[in-house]
C-alpha cells in the first residue's frame, strides 16, 4: 500500500472516530472532509471505499444506535431523543429510525425491553445495533 493511501486511511479513521464521539454535534461532509484534509467528494468516495457506506449513513447509524438506548430508558420523549442525538428534523429521524430498526421510535419506546436487561453492555450493544441499508425490512419478512 502506498504511503499516501495509508495517510488517507489514518485521516478517514480519525473522521470516523469523530463521528462516533461527536454524533450529537452538527457534523457534515464538508467539515469532516476539512478535518481529513480532503475535498468533500474525495472524502466521501474514500470513506465509502474504506468502510462500505457513506459518511452520512455511518453517522445516522451511530445516532440511531444511541437513540435506541435513550428510548429504552423511557424517560425522554421521541422528540427529546431526536434532538439529543443531533437530528434536527423529527420526520427525517423517524423515517431513518424506522428504516434501520423496523419499527417507529414510538413503538420501540413503548415496547418492553426487559429481555436485554440481563445482557452485559458489550453484548447488548451488538444485540441492539441498528441494521444498515434497509435490512430491517428484509429481516422482518424472512
Amino acid at each position: 500500500m502506498r504511503r499516501q493511501d495509508l495517510d488517507d486511511l489514518v485521516r478517514l479513521r480519525r473522521a470516523r472516530d469523530r463521528m462516533d464521539r461527536d454524533y450529537a454535534e452538527p457534523l457534515d461532509v464538508p467539515a469532516l472532509a476539512r478535518d481529513a484534509l480532503m475535498s468533500p467528494g474525495h472524502f466521501s468516495r474514500s470513506f465509502r471505499a474504506a468502510f462500505g457506506e457513506t459518511p452520512y449513513s455511518y453517522l445516522m447509524t451511530r445516532r440511531i444506535e444511541r437513540a435506541k438506548a435513550l428510548l429504552r430508558r423511557g424517560d425522554l420523549t421521541v422528540t427529546e431523543v431526536c434532538m439529543a442525538v443531533g437530528c434536527t428534523s423529527l420526520g427525517s429521524f423517524s423515517s431513518r429510525f424506522t428504516e434501520l430498526v423496523g419499527e417507529s421510535p414510538s413503538a420501540y419506546r413503548a415496547r418492553n425491553h426487559d429481555d436485554g436487561a440481563a445482557l452485559p453492555a458489550c453484548m447488548a450493544k451488538i444485540h441492539t445495533r441498528p441494521v444498515r441499508n434497509g435490512e430491517a425490512g428484509r429481516a422482518a419478512r424472512s
